[in-house]
């Protein structure tokens, strides 16, 4: 009966998503989706949420976004045309959803980082040298390499169009204070995250493994709700533009193994 009834669930919550990847032009309300299964907003609501692993909302956003952001990467439309085919009613809400989701501009987005301001600064640490780079918005980026050249071409190849400075800023000191176990600065340190919807998601999920725990590809997988996207969930945590701050090295097999680090299994 268990079984039955979270099948049901789950084929009642597929048939929302998709319908918002077809209708997503209409920019459907919450009302509008719980309609679509019977059920109200309120309870529809929550077992989105328990299901998706985020609101309907977010979810719609996300799925607006990827829409606009193949837009404007094709160079197929402007930003008022943009917004329209996206079903936005204007650039400033498509500023808003740029802004909140992407952490730039829709045009910053489209010229690839383009006026884009980064400061960056070289540190050493227990674990080796590293590379810290920072937009006003907070933390790009920030790896471990021992080669200060190539550790800034790997940053620039992630920013092709950003205006860099080397500048260490009080960004980057909050948190380079990680290695000092002063975490007190910690909730001050912003994230300014570029990535697909489906990175940025498991990302804030590696946010939430508990000071000293582990987790398993697995785990990752069923909280952002897909168990079976643990490969896709291994390839994201591979991408992560942040090291120790995001952590993924908190991430191991099921079997126990380490199961690989970006920057080395030894460190």
């Amino acid at each position: 009966m268990i079984e039955d009834q979270h099948q049901f669930n789950y084929n009642r919550i597929a048939e929302v998503i998709e319908y918002i990847k077809n209708n997503f032009k209409e920019q459907p309300n919450l009302e509008e989706l719980a309609d679509q299964v019977h059920l109200s907003p309120f309870h529809f609501q929550r077992l989105f949420s328990e299901w998706a692993g985020t609101s309907p909302k977010k979810f719609l956003q996300y799925t607006s976004i990827e829409h606009a952001k193949k837009l404007l990467t094709d160079n197929r439309a402007t930003l008022v045309e943009t917004a329209f085919e996206t079903g936005l009613s204007g650039t400033g809400r498509l500023h808003d959803l740029f802004i909140n989701i992407e952490g730039m501009t829709p045009a910053e987005y489209k010229n690839g980082g383009n006026n884009l301001s980064i400061n960056y600064s070289f540190a050493a640490s227990r674990f080796g040298n590293l590379i810290v780079a920072s937009t006003s918005k907070g933390i790009c980026h920030m790896a471990f390499n021992d080669d200060e050249t190539i550790a800034l071409n790997d940053l620039k190849l992630k920013f092709p169009n950003a205006n860099f400075q080397k500048k260490l800023d009080l960004i980057q000191q909050n948190a380079l204070l990680i290695f000092q176990n002063d975490w007190s600065k910690l909730p001050e340190v912003k994230l300014h995250l570029k990535g697909t919807d489906f990175q940025l998601k498991v990302w804030e999920t590696l946010l939430k493994i508990p000071m000293g725990q582990l987790s398993t590809y697995g785990n990752i997988a069923q909280q952002i709700g897909n168990v079976n996207a643990s490969r896709a969930v291994g390839t994201a945590i591979g991408s992560n533009p942040v090291a120790i701050l995001i952590p993924c090295h908190r991430v191991i097999q099921s079997t126990g193994n380490i199961g690989g680090y970006m920057w080395g299994e030894t460190r």
